[in-house]
């Protein structure tokens, strides 16, 4: 068996070739420039992801994947030499000429649950209006209102924390839909009730884990282990996924704030992390356009910041085409063709390939069976390779699930549950502004028993002496003689009689949380 020699700063992907006996490689300072990982179900998309996320583990890059069905976890214990497909990978290692040596790899499990990982949590603040509005698919008219609920809130300094503070918010802006309308646009009570709506839906799917503090820091899942490799960070996806949108709403919160928060680091020599998308086209099904738009945008500019996206999806059409077009590294398992949309479909996945003399690329596309694909990584000066019939290398660590004991274990050791298993619920919202509640209850008391004092002092005066327009009536309680105050209210105090209002009811403590109390600041 010839042994594969690998260069530094390079991935070894599989055997190409005749008789697979070139080595196919992923240089990894073309990493960033992002890539898929597609092909029909049961073809050997999850074991090319496993062997990728462990290269990018082994060459120092940490890793973001989610595990939808449940079988990545195992990438956190070694091969097993005595197992059922030990004989199978040995014989391919031989083939492809890379020595197979079982070794586990570090990972940290995520759950918005809680349960089969630590909780991942965001805030509505950090999510903002755009993405929200997608998860809750909400008409123009009724991500207008949340528009104008954001931006009040940033303008008042209202912390939306989680989904109560969001509720909480709307109702204010229901409330005071006509002082707002005239600043910011109409607000109807119609479309108010329908965000609401949506928000108990969300909560009902898991949105109400998914919002609170203490909120994902990305430095917890970009970090090494002692030895140097990169933390393999796995989302336990297989519940998250039966609610679609709320799956795709995360990853897209979580790629947008890489995006937002990570340096400029130009071209480096391998990426600082590596983001993977399994079942790729939950991200897009339904996605408005300025979404997709976005998305786009991210994906074109996030590599100057050293971050690799990978979509996996089973077929490349699944992936809009502005965004295909930015993924320069790709795998293509089997495409099956039975019908005439899928022979369409295979025959232009094979175009997006730089075509190879010795074989016809759909043909091998349809063909390719089971570990086997056609791929083509960037070479020098970022140009496409040729594209080849690759033998994907086998993982290294254990393919398929870890006991319920053995991920407890995992996650026990985790320094990550200290900070995160323990929801906090610090003082903010709730706590400032019942504060300011009180003080409104009361001033709204002690005001009315001011009018009351000054009517009766009026018809004193009234029964006392005829009128006489020379004599001075009595002031009321703001300054201003006769008639009583004014019926125009600022916001702040239109918003402290609503909140009076409600004290004294359930649905007023509900709405206590979510609006801070600087309306009133400066009272």
């Amino acid at each position: 068996m010839a042994v594969v020699d690998l260069d530094e700063g390079t991935v070894f992907v599989g055997g190409g070739g005749e008789n697979y006996a070139d080595p196919e490689i992923l240089l990894l300072k073309f990493g960033n420039r992002h890539g898929m990982i597609a092909g029909a179900t049961g073809t050997g998309k999850t074991v090319t992801l496993q062997t990728l996320a462990e290269s990018f583990s082994t060459a120092g890059v940490p890793v973001f994947m989610a595990d939808v069905k449940g079988d990545l976890a195992g990438i956190a214990k070694a091969g097993d030499p005595n197992g059922k497909l030990n004989d199978a990978f040995q014989k391919r290692s031989e083939t492809i000429g890379m020595p197979l040596e079982y070794q586990k790899f570090p990972v940290t499990f995520w759950d918005i649950w809680g349960q089969s990982g630590h909780p991942v949590r965001t805030t509505p603040a950090e999510m903002g209006p755009l993405l929200l509005a997608r998860l809750m698919d909400l008409t123009e008219a009724q991500e207008g209102v949340l528009n104008i609920a954001f931006r009040v809130a940033d303008e008042q300094g209202l912390a939306l924390l989680d989904l109560k503070d969001l509720q909480a918010m709307l109702v204010w802006v229901g409330e005071n839909a006509k002082e707002l309308g005239l600043k910011y646009g109409n607000v109807s009570a119609a479309s108010v009730g329908a965000i609401q709506r949506q928000l108990l839906v969300l909560e009902n799917e898991g949105g109400l884990n998914l919002f609170g503090e203490p909120a994902l820091e990305l430095s917890d899942i970009m970090r090494l282990d002692a030895s140097g490799k990169g933390m393999v960070n796995i989302l336990a996806s297989d519940r998250l996924i039966n609610s679609p949108r709320l799956y795709a709403t995360f990853l897209l919160w979580l790629m947008s704030e890489l995006f937002e928060q990570l340096p400029e680091v130009g071209d480096p020599d391998k990426p600082k992390v590596a983001f993977f998308f399994d079942e790729a086209h939950l991200l897009f099904n339904g996605a408005p356009d300025a979404l997709v738009a976005k998305v786009e945008q991210v994906a074109r500019l996030i590599r100057s910041k050293g971050v690799s996206l990978w979509f996996i999806t089973q077929n490349p059409a699944d992936v809009p085409e502005n965004i295909l077009g930015q993924l320069g590294n790709r795998v293509q398992h089997a495409l099956r063709a039975f019908t005439a949309k899928d022979q369409k479909a295979l025959r232009m996945a094979a175009e997006n390939y730089r075509p190879n003399p010795a074989f016809d690329i759909a043909d091998a596309i349809r063909d390719v069976g089971t570990g086997e694909a056609v791929t083509s990584f960037l070479e020098a000066k970022g140009v496409p390779g040729i594209a080849q019939r690759t033998l994907i290398r086998p993982p290294q660590s254990q393919l398929g699930p870890i006991t319920d004991a053995e991920r407890a274990e995992i996650m026990a050791q985790s320094p990550m549950g200290a900070k995160y298993d323990k929801q906090v619920d610090r003082e903010s919202a709730q706590e400032l502004l019942a504060k300011k509640a009180e003080a409104a209850a009361a001033s709204a008391e002690e005001a009315k028993k001011d009018d009351s004092l000054w009517d009766v002092k009026t018809e004193s005066y009234s029964r006392a002496r005829r009128y006489d327009p020379q004599q001075e009536m009595p002031r009321s309680r703001n300054g201003s003689s006769g008639g009583r105050r004014s019926n125009s209210d600022s916001i702040a105090t239109t918003f402290g009689k609503s909140l009076a209002r409600q004290l004294g009811t359930k649905s007023g403590q509900a709405l206590i949380r979510g609006v801070l109390g600087s309306l009133f600041r400066g009272k």
